[in-house]
């Protein structure tokens, strides 16, 4: 664990410098929950519940998993561009640590997306209605839920030459991700081929598990255990790929 602290301490210095990457981490996911949700956060979406029951926990799921993919990615195409890597791996410093640093801030930026979005979809005229039960049952999702973002965003890093073909390569991921797997609408009204396809995306069990805890309805734990352990079954063959592609510095 040589060097952790140092390595957090400047990933946390380096996100909070960056106002690109704060604006579309906080500010470009809230837009679609204040936009959609004034015009159609009332309307009846599906088996009683409103817009903005599905709208909010999918758009605050979509936004934890796309930081979480893009903060990482960057990050190592960015160290191994500068050769920071390679002056690291010099150092008694693990790839373990390495990873490590970076995804304390994935994991602290997706607890304050989460807390920031709830409070919007929350308050008037929104309304969401959460319980407190539900809010806690929340905090594990996430958690899973960026574990197996970051390790899809180490991926990427380490297949990518280019911040340019990061930002290529996870909106060509993520964007239609979101759509196929109910962050924008609820997977119901969606054909039964999109509904099939949809079980190989972790974004779609992130949904559901959110969904079903935060729209102040019944809490049914079963499906949300199993929707929690698909997340965690994800993070782990990610973190796995991640491990196998791992690599210090560009190769010619």
């Amino acid at each position: 664990m040589t060097g952790f602290t140092p390595l957090v301490r400047a990933n946390f210095l380096a996100s909070s410098r960056n106002k690109a990457e704060l604006f579309f981490t906080f500010a470009f996911p809230l837009i679609f929950i204040v936009v959609f949700g004034l015009l159609f956060g009332s309307n009846e979406a599906d088996h009683g519940k409103t817009v903005i029951d599905y709208l909010a926990p999918g758009v605050m799921a979509w936004g934890v998993g796309n930081a979480a993919v893009f903060g990482a990615a960057y990050s190592l195409v960015k160290w191994r561009g500068t050769d920071l890597l390679r002056t690291i791996r010099r150092t008694p410093t693990s790839v373990l640590t390495v990873l490590g640093s970076r995804l304390v801030i994935v994991l602290v930026v997706a607890v304050a997306q989460a807390v920031l979005f709830l409070a919007v979809a929350m308050a008037p005229p929104f309304r969401l209605h959460a319980s407190v039960v539900g809010l806690l049952l929340t905090v594990p999702v996430l958690v899973a839920g960026a574990l197996a973002f970051f390790a899809i965003g180490v991926v990427l890093g380490n297949v990518c030459r280019t911040p340019d073909a990061v930002g290529a390569l996870a909106n060509c991921l993520m964007v239609p991700m979101a759509f196929l797997s109910g962050s924008f609408m609820p997977l119901s009204q969606s054909p039964d081929w999109l509904r099939a396809f949809s079980h190989v995306l972790p974004l779609r069990y992130m949904n559901e598990a959110v969904t079903g805890v935060l729209d102040g309805g019944p809490i049914s734990f079963g499906p949300y255990a199993l929707r929690l352990l698909a997340l965690l079954v994800f993070a782990a063959v990610l973190a796995a790929l991640a491990a196998r592609t791992f690599r210090w510095e560009n190769k010619s």
